[in-house]
């Protein structure tokens, strides 16, 4: 025979372990520091800017 298994204990179980990983792709997301997004943010900003320095704007054809 197998196993006696508590349903309410199981379900418990498994809503504890949907809620850990959960929590562990939050921490990933979202557990930068503020000074981490802010050097990111500035990385970005300066990456775009010369992008846009080196674009060549077109004569407008009527």
């Amino acid at each position: 025979m197998g196993e006696v298994v508590n349903l309410r204990r199981a379900r418990k179980d498994r809503a504890r372990e949907d809620a850990s990983r959960k929590a562990e792709a939050n921490r990933i997301a979202f557990g930068r520091t503020k000074a981490e997004k802010t050097l990111t943010e500035a990385e970005r900003a300066l990456q775009q800017r010369r992008i846009d320095g080196h674009r060549i704007d077109k004569p407008e054809q009527d």
